[in-house]
C-alpha cells in the first residue's frame, strides 16, 4: 500500500498499527472504508491510504506516533462539513467514537471530547440552564468549528467567537505527544490552535465556557424573492440600530421543489431573514417590525423558543449532498453593494445559486478576548456564503456562476475572511492563507508550525507551512 511521496505500508505495518488502536484500522476496499471516510459534501470525498478509527484519546497518540514513524502525513474529520484535501496518501483519523460530554453547571463549563456534535451538547447543557456558543448548523463537530473560530447566528455578537470560550484543549501534536493546552501553560500553542484549524495537532478533547441562556426570539421570516430590492434596503438601514443582543443574516435562496417544504417555498425564489434575539418576545416583535413591514411574507416562522431550537434560525441543509461553495468578507454593506447584489443575485439576475446570504457580525466579534487567539476574522462587518448544488459533471458551470457572484462583490471583499466559511477552492497555496490571516498573524503561525509540526505532518488543510 503506497502513502504519501511513494511511502509503502507493508501488510506488517498495517498490522502493527491495527495492534496498537482498540478502533477499526480500514484500507481501501475494506468493508467499511468507505462509510469511515464519509463526508459531508459529496463531492469531496476522502481517499487516505488508511484510516483509524479512534475510539480513544490513546488511539489518537497511537495512530500520530505510527504516521511520525513512517512519513505519512495526517488528516483528521468528525462530521466533515469542511474538508479542505482528499488526504490520498496520508492516514486519516476519525473521531465520531469519542463521545464523552461532561457539564459543569457550578462552573458554567462544558467538556467535549473530539467527536462530539453540537447536537449532543445542546441537550445536555440545557438540563443544566447552560447555553454553548453554537452556530447556525447543530450537527457540526464541535471541535472543528471553533478550531476555525465558530460563528454563532445568536450568542457571537454580544460574546464573540466559540474559540473565545475555550478554557483548555488536550491536543496531540506531531511528535505524538499528548498535551494539556491552556492559556496560562502553553499560551503559544493555545493561540495557534484557536483559529489555526487542524494545523498543530488533532484535538482530542476541549473544555469551554457556557452561559445562562434557556430560551430565544429568533427564527426565520420568508419572502418572495421580487422583493428582494425592498428587504434588503429595509435591512441595511435596520441594523445599525439595534444591540449584541440581536444577530441576523438573509439568505437569497432559490430552493428545491422537495415535498418536505412547505408549499409556498416549494421550487420558490425567495428570502429567508433570519433573526436571532436574546430578549424578550415582546421586545423582539418592536424591534423587527420594520422588517417586516418591509414586504408580505410567504411564511413567519419567528416566535419565542428553547435555546436548544437554535437550528431554527438559519434551517440549514442536515443530509449529505454535492455542491460548490464561495464566501468572502465585505469591509462594508453600503447602497452601492447592496444594489450589485440586488443585479446579481436579484429576480432578473438568471443566478442559479440556492443559496447567497450575508451575515451581519460586529459587536463582541469585534473584541480581543481575555485570552489572546488566531481568529483572523476580527473588524470585519460582514461575511458573504454562496453554494451551488450539483454533481462533477456540472463543477464548471457552477464555479463559473459562483465567480461571478462572488467576483462581482470584489470591490468591497476584505482579504481577510472566516476561515469555517472557505470551500475547497479558497486558501489554496501559501500566499492565499497568508492573505485569510494578514501577514503579521500568519508570519506568527508560520513560526510556531515550525515549532510543533516542522515536518508539516497536518497538512490537509487551509495549509501553515512552517516558517
Amino acid at each position: 500500500m503506497s502513502g504519501a511521496a511513494g511511502v509503502r505500508l507493508s501488510p506488517q505495518d498495517v498490522e502493527a498499527l491495527r495492534h496498537s488502536v482498540t478502533g477499526p484500522v480500514l484500507e481501501p476496499g475494506a468493508d467499511g472504508y468507505e462509510a469511515e471516510c464519509a463526508t459531508f459534501n459529496l463531492v469531496c470525498p476522502l481517499r487516505p491510504a488508511v484510516v483509524v478509527g479512534a475510539s480513544s484519546e490513546r488511539d489518537v497518540v497511537a495512530a500520530v506516533r505510527f504516521a511520525a514513524r513512517h512519513g505519512l502525513p495526517v488528516a483528521v474529520k468528525t462530521a466533515a462539513h469542511q474538508v479542505v484535501s482528499a488526504a490520498e496518501g496520508g492516514l486519516l483519523i476519525t473521531t465520531q467514537r469519542m463521545k464523552g460530554i461532561s457539564v459543569d453547571a457550578q462552573n458554567g463549563t462544558v467538556r467535549v471530547e473530539a467527536g462530539v456534535h453540537w447536537s449532543e451538547v445542546l441537550p445536555r447543557a440545557a438540563e443544566a440552564g447552560l447555553a454553548p456558543v453554537v452556530g447556525s448548523a447543530p450537527e457540526v463537530g464541535v471541535v472543528g468549528y471553533t478550531l476555525g473560530g465558530g460563528q454563532s447566528p445568536l450568542l457571537g455578537r454580544k460574546y464573540g467567537y466559540a474559540a473565545d470560550q475555550v478554557r483548555r484543549l488536550n491536543v496531540v501534536t506531531a511528535d505524538g505527544e499528548l498535551r494539556r493546552v491552556t492559556p496560562q501553560s502553553e499560551p503559544d500553542l493555545y493561540w495557534a490552535l484557536l483559529g489555526g484549524k487542524g494545523n498543530f495537532g488533532i484535538v482530542t478533547e476541549i473544555e469551554f465556557d457556557a452561559f445562562p441562556v434557556t430560551r430565544f426570539y429568533g427564527g426565520g421570516i420568508y419572502f418572495a424573492g421580487e422583493h428582494l430590492d425592498r428587504v434588503l434596503d429595509a435591512w441595511r438601514a435596520w441594523l445599525p440600530t439595534v444591540g449584541e443582543d440581536m444577530t441576523s443574516s438573509l439568505g437569497i435562496q432559490r430552493l428545491p421543489d422537495l415535498p418536505d417544504l412547505p408549499e409556498p417555498l416549494r421550487g420558490a425564489f425567495v428570502l429567508h431573514l433570519r433573526i436571532g434575539y436574546l430578549g424578550s418576545a415582546a421586545d423582539g416583535d418592536r424591534l423587527i417590525e420594520p422588517l417586516r413591514a418591509s414586504a408580505p411574507a410567504l411564511l413567519d416562522l419567528v416566535g419565542e423558543k428553547p435555546f436548544t431550537a437554535i437550528g431554527e434560525i438559519h434551517l440549514d441543509p442536515v443530509d449529505p449532498m454535492p455542491y460548490y461553495d464561495r464566501s468572502l468578507s465585505l469591509e462594508e454593506f453600503s447602497e452601492k453593494t447592496a444594489q450589485t447584489l440586488v443585479e446579481l443575485t436579484g429576480p432578473e439576475s438568471g443566478c442559479t445559486l440556492v443559496n447567497v446570504e450575508i451575515r451581519a457580525l460586529g459587536g463582541a466579534f469585534d473584541r480581543e478576548p481575555e485570552f489572546p487567539n488566531s481568529v483572523p476574522s476580527r473588524g470585519l462587518p460582514y461575511v458573504v456564503f454562496g453554494f451551488a448544488v450539483g454533481t462533477p459533471d456540472q463543477a464548471d458551470e457552477l464555479r463559473a456562476e459562483l465567480a461571478r457572484v462572488f467576483d462581482g462583490l470584489a470591490p468591497w471583499a476584505a482579504e481577510r475572511n472566516l476561515v469555517n466559511f472557505l470551500s475547497p477552492d479558497e486558501a489554496t497555496d501559501t500566499e492565499g492563507v497568508r492573505e485569510l490571516f494578514g501577514a503579521e498573524r500568519y508570519d506568527r503561525l508560520a513560526a510556531l508550525k515550525k515549532t510543533y509540526d516542522p515536518a508539516n505532518v497536518f497538512r490537509f488543510n487551509y495549509n501553515i507551512e512552517p516558517a
